[in-house]
């Protein structure tokens, strides 16, 4: 799987212009659509998707049930680890045996799934060649995936909006907040919260770089912390950096590349970098813990969470994360201890190109028949199609969005996606100028090995599908906590119905709404469609709403876009109050409304017609607030209600000007004209932002 690493690079706002990034150099200088690097308006850096190559040699090999080779080298629930070798290895050569090749056995995938090698062999031809054998079922080629780069308010530090500039960000966790007219996109944490911060009975496995145990923000639940011990998978000593396979230690040694390792050997198509600390981060915006005056808030803190490694310098072999996704499950995976703690959700911040493999979708089948739900990122190609395994049927895919609520520009996009929730976004980066709207998220402070605990800022920012995917993971969790008998699909079913609609005004200027993504051709940020568009679904059905999600599996009934957004009216012009889309539990129905004009406020009387219908109209005769409330009853006779203030405006004065000169040029063009020339005039000696480019 592709992990985009952190880096330290200059990034200058020249207009609107769509241009490459040089790591070194202080310009940027304007290049061609499908650029393999490149700024999107809003000023992060993005990078074109480019599909690792398959481990050389490996294929995953899943034999039929009644495959002779299984019957004659079975493998015991209790075999030891060297037993279940020398079966794997028997299968491998009994297999070689039938097709004429000389095969190696990996490591277990599942019970009847297995890694088989031939060195020197091509790995998609050799998948093609044992796929033909009539005792398996499919063989596909061990692929590599990598990171994707880049109503309670708790009493962490870095939670509220603060001036603590030059570290930053100002906004502090704003995409937990509820959603106001500038973070449009906000899911409403609060909310969720005043419902609780979670059960310790419910799990969430974090299938990453491995974690930072020390960090304050985590640490290990034998020590009151959310850490529970997980399970490192990855099998590349190489790649793992630790001196060794699948062990219990998911400890983050640092996945750097180094200068001399980047394009040669098994880091042929990688790149050097500086360590990612990626799994911390992703684990840190599920459950981090709240309340306790360190740090930040994650979006689940009371859940536990379960480290699982699959990702070591550069990327992850897809043997090891499809073992990993069933032992997070709870599911055997021969060799290895069975997990004592399986979770209910599972995250997976990684991806590739491509479509879904039968390998990665049996992975999913089985795992989802057990109940357990796999969040994944939608991918940060730019607007491309989503990878794998997001793109797997039975996934909840993640896109992501910007503070407006319009699709970030490295946020990829399909029919595939569930929901989308912020991603974070900087909108204003000039030479030395702070990320405005990050995604805080903990980290270390080593470049390479790890050196102390520290949280992301302004300055050393991170954004990504990669984060907006354990935000959902979390609130998952929360649904989870809430109602533990919920099977997968209520779970889907919550989060979009629940779901608020895009927006569809308040992106940057000549922002185009969003067509439908093809590989190779780069979408920026755009407008989402919504279930009216002609292109819906392209991010999912809606924006993440947590508090409406909780409160609708805690209750069974939730009041949803009372307004559709609404909070002002102008006088004389009609307002038109909607709940149509207030969903009930599983096996209920919204069965009636009932709205009440709780104050006038001056500036209306009554109701324009009925009150017990699913929308209800008012009309305001002066300005004024007035405040509405609506209860919304079930088929059980379940009730819920939800309040609203609309404030009344006198309506604009009528425009005389009939200047018909060369045409008007606008203020906010004016300024961010202004804004691009003066950081374009500060460059020479501004300090460069040094941005995470994480999934």
């Amino acid at each position: 799987m592709h992990l985009l690493k952190r880096a330290t690079v200059p990034v200058a706002l020249a207009g609107f212009l769509l241009g490459a990034i040089a790591p070194t150099a202080p310009a940027a200088s304007p290049a061609p659509e499908g650029a393999r690097t490149l700024q999107a308006r809003h000023g992060v850096p993005v990078r074109a998707a480019k599909p690792p190559a398959p481990v050389p040699g490996e294929v995953i090999v899943r034999f039929r049930a009644d495959a002779s080779v299984l019957k004659q080298h079975a493998i015991g629930a209790s075999a030891k680890p060297q037993d279940v070798a020398v079966a794997l290895g028997k299968r491998a050569a009994a297999l070689g045996a039938r097709v004429g090749r000389v095969l190696q056995a990996g490591d277990a995938v599942g019970e009847r799934i297995q890694v088989i090698r031939q060195p020197g062999a091509d790995a998609a031809e050799l998948a093609a060649r044992l796929a033909a054998d009539p005792e398996v079922e499919f063989a596909v080629p061990n692929g590599r995936q990598r990171r994707l780069q880049a109503a309670v308010t708790p009493n962490d530090p870095l939670y509220p909006f603060a001036s603590r500039q030059p570290a930053g960000p100002d906004a502090g966790q704003w995409y937990l907040r509820r959603p106001d007219t500038t973070f449009v996109s906000s899911i409403d944490a609060a909310t969720a919260w005043a419902r609780g911060f979670g059960s310790a009975s419910v799990v969430v496995a974090v299938l990453d770089t491995g974690v930072r145990f020390e960090h304050p923000d985590l640490g290990r639940v034998a020590n009151g912390g959310r850490l529970l011990p997980g399970y490192d998978f990855v099998t590349n000593t190489t790649v793992a950096n630790d001196g060794d396979a699948r062990d219990a230690d998911p400890s983050d040694p640092g996945d750097w590349v180094s200068l001399a390792e980047a394009g040669t050997g098994v880091f042929d198509d990688c790149e050097a970098s500086d360590s990612s600390w990626h799994g911390t981060a992703t684990a840190s915006l599920v459950g981090a813990t709240a309340n306790d005056g360190v740090g930040m808030a994650g979006t689940a803190p009371g859940v536990r969470l379960l480290p699982v490694r699959v990702l070591g310098k550069c990327f992850g072999q897809d043997s090891d994360i499809q073992a990993a996704m069933r032992w997070a499950a709870g599911i055997t995976v021969p060799g290895v201890p069975d997990n004592p703690n399986p979770a209910k959700v599972i995250n997976l911040s990684l991806g590739s190109n491509g479509a879904c493999s039968a390998a990665y979708q049996t992975a999913v089948n089985e795992i989802t028949a057990r109940g357990v739900v796999i969040v994944a990122a939608a991918g940060n190609s730019a607007g491309e199609p989503v990878g794998t395994p997001a793109n797997c049927t039975g996934v909840v895919a993640v896109g992501a969005l910007r503070h407006a609520g319009t699709k970030v520009g490295f946020s990829d996009l399909g029919s595939q996606i569930v929901i989308s929730t912020p991603g974070g976004n900087c909108i204003n980066i000039g030479a030395g100028e702070p990320c405005l709207y990050p995604i805080l998220a903990a980290l270390d402070a080593g470049l390479t090995t790890p050196q102390s605990p520290k949280w992301s800022d302004s300055y050393d920012a991170t954004y990504g599908t990669s984060f907006s995917a354990p935000m959902t993971s979390g609130v998952v969790g929360l649904l989870f906590s809430q109602n533990s008998a919920l099977t997968v699909t209520q779970v889907r079913t919550l989060l979009q119905s629940t779901s608020r609609p895009f927006p569809t005004s308040g992106g940057t200027a000549g922002t185009p709404a969003c067509n439908t993504p093809a590989t190779g051709t780069v979408q920026l940020e755009c407008y989402c469609p919504n279930a009216v568009d002609a292109n819906y679904p392209l991010c999912g059905v809606g924006m993440l709403d947590a508090g409406a999600a909780v409160n609708a599996a805690a209750t069974g009934l939730a009041v949803i876009d009372v307004t559709p957004g609404i909070t002002s009216a102008v006088r004389g012009q009609a307002v038109t109050l909607d709940s149509a889309r207030s969903v009930a539990a599983p096996g209920r129905t919204v069965a009636g409304w009932s709205w009440q004009l709780v104050s006038g406020g001056g500036a209306v009387s009554a109701f324009n017609g009925g009150t017990t219908g699913a929308t209800a109209s008012l009309t305001p005769t002066a300005a004024g607030t007035f405040v509405v409330r609506l209860t919304v009853t079930d088929s059980a006779g379940g009730t819920a209600s939800s309040t609203v203030s609309i404030t009344a405006t006198e309506p604009p004065p009528t425009s005389t000007n009939d200047d018909k000169g060369g045409g008007a040029t606008s203020w906010p063009w004016l300024a961010l004209l202004a804004l691009a020339v003066a950081a374009l005039r500060r460059r020479g000696s501004a300090p460069p932002i040094r941005v995470s480019r994480r999934a």
